[in-house]
């Protein structure tokens, strides 16, 4: 699974001014709390690990909002491993109120300027804004060709985050102050697609803003004094808020301060919710909980719905091996209940990182120095191995050459704990086209049977390869299907523009096309 490319990471935080916190107070004090922000990128840094950078306001320096990024890691962009210069970089952007963005490039290039947040100066303060998403909007294009059938305009990046940052200078463009949540009422008609996102002005004012299907996960907590939100719990939990004070931001809602004054209201109507559900089973961080369900739990009973659907025979040499990191619960899971132990086959080069962090890199290059294989533990063994998902396949195909050769099992049998991924996503996830994906060619728009899955196991290189069922994913998850995004497992998108460019990319895929489907059509044409 490792093969599949990141989304991102926002985070917020901001203290009101004249108040206490009741929880929590940075040592710093109130108006460093931006301090906060590089800790909380730290915990979200499993969303993305190509560029960081936070904005703070703070109303006693000229530079009133002021950006700091680039390309790298949350320490390399913010000097943790260097205290003097981590230090320089916390008194040169102190501030009261700051936001955050941890990012991995489902569109744009991987340099400093598609780094969020976005920062747009102007000499009127409530036009001077910065802003960080995380997701991406299917209608994309459409609201790119708007801006250019105006000869007048130009856009200097192929990304929706610039698009978005000149939707919402639109939407400020009146010579008097607009108020937060009227910007994203006036937007939240022009966006179709996944925006979880962070605002903050020159006048102080922020907005921490959920798209109206809840596809991104997006969380808050507030002790009276002190705000904070962020893309998953942990962040917030392990700066101090204790868990039954962080709450999920409720689909199509905006979390608003302004005129040092703290409110949540809807901006725009909620059809229903369509949560990721992806994040449970493989991007948010184990510790996280998401939408009121734990990440763990879910992917633990991952575990026992794969263990209820085994049907090999168990002797004295079965073992279970999850692919680390994101399968040890579901891994752990499924041994308990088969009664057999789970064991740690393979050991993660914890230096190399994601397969994804240099993009442009050979995976398979990559893949060969990530995992290393121990013989003593899978030397004759019956092995089980446990994967969270299967997207592209060239890591698990590469994985499983090296567990052939360096700890020759008797058998490998993989288990993987998710359904066939058989369709593009166009809310954040970079995998634009059907061609790209594994199970597509052998599935051919056809159910899953016994006898494909026997075929993809022979290509992969495994004596056997069983997935999950579509049912198991709610099931595991806690949530009915209908509040669930399952586009990629199910082929059915809960968007008017994810089913246009659905149609697009499986017409590329008969055409035998090549290339992003965001690349290959225009208006919505191919």
């Amino acid at each position: 699974m490792s093969d599949l490319h990141e989304e991102c990471g926002v985070a917020a935080v901001y203290h009101l001014p004249g108040r206490s916190a009741n929880s929590l107070s940075p040592e710093q004090g109130p108006d460093e709390v931006s301090r906060l922000i590089p800790r909380m990128l730290l915990d979200i840094q499993n969303r993305g690990q190509l560029a960081a950078g936070m904005t703070t306001f703070n109303p006693l320096r000229n530079q009133l909002i002021d950006t700091h990024k680039n390309v790298g890691s949350v320490s390399e962009v913010f000097r943790l491993s260097h205290r003097r210069e981590f230090e320089g970089v916390m008194r040169e952007y102190v501030g009261p109120a700051a936001i955050g963005h941890v990012r991995y490039a489902t569109c744009g290039l991987d340099d400093r300027s598609y780094a969020q947040p976005f920062e747009r100066h102007h000499i009127k303060k409530h036009k001077w804004f910065s802003f960080a998403f995380n997701g991406q909007l299917a209608n994309y294009l459409e609201l790119r060709k708007e801006l250019l059938d105006n000869d007048d305009n130009h856009l200097a990046r192929e990304t929706d985050t610039e698009v978005i940052m000149h939707q919402i200078s639109q939407a400020l463009s009146s010579e008097r102050p607009v108020p937060v949540l009227q910007v994203f009422r006036q937007l939240a008609h022009k966006f179709d697609g996944a925006y979880s996102l962070v605002f903050l002005d020159a006048l102080g004012n922020m907005g921490v803003v959920r798209d109206p299907l809840g596809i991104k996960p997006l969380c808050y907590a507030f002790d009276g004094a002190l705000f904070a939100a962020a893309s998953e719990s942990v962040a917030l939990l392990n700066i101090g808020f204790p868990a039954e004070r962080i709450k999920p931001v409720p689909p199509g809602y905006a979390v608003v301060i302004a005129d040092g004054e703290f409110s949540i209201q809807p901006f725009t109507q909620n059809p229903g919710h369509a949560h990721c559900f992806f994040e449970w089973i493989y991007f948010a961080n184990v510790a996280s909980t998401i939408d009121g369900r734990s990440v763990y739990l879910a992917r633990k009973a991952l575990g026992t719905e794969l263990a209820r659907l085994e049907r090999l025979p168990l002797d004295e040499d079965a073992v279970v091996v999850p692919v680390p990191d994101t399968s040890k619960a579901a891994a752990d899971a499924m041994a308990y209940e088969l009664k057999i132990p789970c064991v740690e086959g393979l050991i993660r080069n914890r230096y190399s990182g994601r397969t994804f962090i240099e993009g442009r890199l050979d995976r398979r290059r990559k893949a060969e120095t990530k995992f290393t294989p121990l013989r003593e533990v899978l030397e004759g063994k019956r092995l089980f191995l446990v994967e969270d998902s299967i997207v592209r396949g060239t890591t698990l195909r590469v994985l499983l050459e090296r567990i052939r050769s360096l700890g020759r099992p008797r058998e490998i049998h993989v288990r993987v704990a998710c359904p066939p991924i058989i369709s593009p996503c166009f809310y954040g996830i970079d995998m634009s086209t059907v061609s790209e994906l594994y199970a597509p060619k052998f599935l051919q728009g056809g159910p899953l049977t016994a006898d494909i899955e026997a075929e993809m196991a022979a290509e992969m290189g495994a004596d056997t390869l069983r997935y999950l069922p579509i049912e198991s994913v709610a099931r595991a998850i806690g949530l009915d299907a209908s509040d669930l995004c399952r586009a990629c497992i199910t082929g059915e998108y809960p968007t008017p523009f994810g089913r246009k460019l659905a149609q697009i990319a499986v017409e590329n895929f008969r055409k035998k096309i090549d290339g992003r489907t965001y690349d290959l059509s225009v208006g919505g044409r191919p």
